[in-house]
């Protein structure tokens, strides 16, 4: 039986995995991979804390903290995966600049951790590692490629690009997928993203500050699980770029949004990224060529308004 491990269960991509290799439709698996994971799989999903998953059976629920050196070599070493998707992390990029040294915990040394106990335990499972565009400078004007050399800008993509160097030179079998800006409806109600947070404060008829100079190519959650999995049961290698398929500036994602809801735009008040003045640098334009996933994983992202039409339909089914 293959068992497949993820960490960051609770997280937004995290319990889309999970989902997935339970038959989600929403995650539209190859026909390779389902049937390999109906035949052959066991799941076990961790993260820190306790599991907020709204569906709690057909899978084994971990607690486990990856900062913690120890935790993470008794739980590989109870389980001994085949494969572990790897999605924890710090990923509030503001946070990252001001708390280096927590972000250094969760997204390096934990990172290092992971790959120790699965040499040390599981050295021929494959580790699937999620990065992120902002590895990037943005100064290309994107697409990037998988060819195209990182130039992190803050200490978020500096935690994440040092995290992809610790799984490249590992020795472990491994696959990166790089992704952006992920959105999807969440179990956990207290987890947000753009198109969630964009919807909410329109509907409230509040005025929200949005970016009209950056540009990015936002990615359902269930995709970028289709890809996580199929990375996984497939054993691929190497490094992917799993993103949506079309990049827009954040603006016109707005926008988009609230046209798709009906909601008044008015409410949505363009800034420029000097006028906000985040803490952390972001890269201007990004977006991926996804050429490899498709060809290896069988990505095929849907749009950005498809993507707003699976939420909608998930957010109807939960009332």
């Amino acid at each position: 039986m293959k068992k497949i491990l993820i960490t960051g269960s609770n997280g937004m991509l995290g319990q889309k995995i999970v989902y997935g290799l339970l038959g989600d439709p929403y995650c539209r698996l190859p026909e390779d991979v389902a049937r390999s994971i109906g035949q052959d799989a066991e799941i076990i999903a961790t993260a820190k804390g306790e599991n907020r998953l709204r569906k709690k059976t057909g899978y084994t629920y971990e607690p486990l903290d990856i900062t913690d050196r120890e935790q993470v070599q008794r739980v590989l070493a109870r389980y001994r995966p085949d494969a572990v998707i790897h999605t924890a992390a710090m990923t509030n990029v503001d946070a990252c600049e001001l708390d280096q040294a927590a972000c250094r915990a969760a997204n390096v040394e934990a990172v290092r951790h992971i790959v120790d106990a699965m040499k040390l335990h599981v050295p021929q499972a494959q580790l699937v590692h999620v990065s992120t565009d902002f590895v990037f400078d943005g100064m290309k004007g994107g697409p990037y490629t998988e060819e195209d050399v990182p130039n992190p800008q803050s200490y978020y993509a500096l935690s994440k690009h040092e995290g992809e160097k610790i799984v490249s030179s590992s020795g472990l079998k491994w696959a990166i997928l790089r992704t952006i800006i992920v959105y999807c409806v969440s179990d956990d109600s207290s987890r947000s993203n753009l198109v969630l947070w964009v919807k909410n404060n329109l509907e409230k008829g509040q005025k929200i500050n949005v970016i009209t100079d950056q540009f990015r190519a936002p990615t359902l959650s269930e995709d970028l699980a289709q890809a996580c999995i199929t990375a996984a049961m497939r054993g691929v290698s190497g490094i992917y770029h799993t993103s949506g398929p079309e990049t827009h500036s954040i603006i016109d994602l707005a926008y988009m949004i609230a046209d798709f809801w009906k909601l008044d735009r008015s409410f949505i008040n363009p800034v420029t990224s000097l006028q906000l003045n985040q803490p952390a640098r972001r890269p201007p334009r990004t977006g991926f060529v996804i050429d490899k996933a498709r060809r290896d994983l069988s990505y095929s992202p849907r749009s950005f308004p498809e993507g707003l039409a699976v939420v909608d339909a998930q957010l109807k089914q939960r009332r």
